[in-house]
């Protein structure tokens, strides 16, 4: 097949549509298939990306949009930068926006008589704080306008329960499935976490708690910190290492108390060594949906302790892999106390990478084939229909 990209956000971004996008485009070229990028322009690119189309962006447009400082914000192509791009053999486009990119797909689908597969990634009305408008006005705005994109698309997927019981808050009640992003078990695997750890200081036999992701308001990341503080206070050789960047540091860094290092971002080829280092990872969030990073710690034998959220309900088998508890710091801190008992970890690294297996990339990539072939047959049922008005 030849299968057409649409994204907002790609490598070298980090963030978790980005890197999901180009995992499934190594494991489908892989299977032998075309895959072909289309992605907002960023000035630490490669001058030369295999099958990767930039249309242009602003940097100035994503900060007054409260979007991260590495998320260019993607402008609409003129018509001759789309006479240029290889849009009319595509069989299957896929986009994981409802909003420029999502509307280009659509549009770009005319061109290629192709149907329209959509990832839902993003619970958008989390992330109102970030605009400059109420966040009333926002909602009222979002839900039509994203329940609308996913009646006009061919195929509707969502990484966990919560973006599907999100569609279907917004009014969408058209077939979601369920589809959960892929990790690269190979890599994880092999990890190693004795440099990492003595990279910061942290001896083998100390337990280690790590938190990686971005460091944003709706993280409560105050929450895990006050967790973290409880915990140490009945084992006081505790640390915990927090990998990541984001509007939330520099107050985090300030609130935190003994024992806690911020390494700021890493390199994603450094982030399997990084949570092979860690006995637990901890997260406070409860608006997560099915973040990269609590699959990729299970794929690095990390135990989760999480905070009752939608993802945590779709990752973590209580007992197994990790545990769940309520949002706060003292259940978060006991959660964690007793998943470090001597007597109760290993069973639970062992667990956390079996759970692991379901999402390997091989895996992930065969299945998405099969709904792109299922669409493919099917053909064009809706797109056709929006394409032409919002062009």
């Amino acid at each position: 097949m030849r299968i057409g990209i649409v994204t907002a956000t790609y490598l070298p971004s980090r963030n978790g549509v980005a890197t999901s996008t180009a995992l499934y485009a190594r494991g489908l070229r892989e299977r032998g298939h075309e895959v072909r990028i289309f992605a907002p322009r960023h000035p630490q690119a490669p001058e030369r990306e295999e099958g990767v189309y930039r249309l242009n962006s602003s940097f100035a447009g994503a900060r007054a949009l409260g979007a991260p400082a590495d998320y260019p914000i993607m402008l609409a192509p003129g018509p001759l930068l789309t006479a240029r791009l290889p849009l009319r053999d595509l069989d299957v486009l896929h986009t994981m926006h409802p909003f420029l990119a999502g509307r280009l797909a659509l549009t770009w689908s005319r061109l290629a008589n192709a149907p329209v597969v959509f990832t839902a990634h993003t619970q958008y009305d989390q992330y109102l704080h970030y605009t400059p408008m109420p966040r009333r006005v926002g909602r009222a705005m979002l839900r039509p306008h994203i329940s609308a994109f996913a009646r006009r698309v061919d195929t509707v997927l969502a990484p966990g329960r919560a973006m599907e019981q999100m569609l279907r808050e917004y009014g969408f009640g058209g077939e979601v499935t369920l589809f959960p992003n892929p990790v690269d078990l190979a890599a994880f695997r092999e990890a190693r976490g004795e440099d990492f750890r003595a990279e910061h200081g942290v001896p083998g036999d100390v337990p280690l708690v790590m938190y990686l992701g971005r460091l944003a308001p709706e993280k409560n990341l105050d929450v895990l910190l006050r967790a973290f503080a409880r915990a140490q206070a009945s084992r006081p050789e505790l640390r915990l290492v927090v990998v990541g960047d984001g509007p939330s540091r520099e107050e985090a860094q300030d609130g935190a108390p003994q024992g806690v290092t911020f390494t700021g971002p890493l390199p994603y080829a450094r982030v399997p060594d990084a949570l092979a280092a860690a006995d637990a990872f901890l997260t406070a969030s409860t608006s997560e949906v099915l973040p990269m990073s609590m699959i990729e710690a299970l794929a690095a034998g990390t135990p989760l302790v999480a905070a009752h959220s939608p993802a945590a309900l779709d990752l973590v088998r209580d007992g197994l892999n990790g545990i769940v508890t309520d949002p706060t710091p003292d259940a978060l801190a006991a959660g964690l106390l007793g998943m470090l008992r001597p007597d109760r970890l290993p069973a639970l690294q062992a667990g956390a990478r079996t759970s692991a297996a379901q999402y390997d990339l091989p895996t992930r990539a065969a299945a998405l084939e099969e709904v792109y072939a299922r669409t493919v047959a099917r053909g064009r049922t809706r797109s056709r229909f929006w394409a032409g008005k919002n062009s």
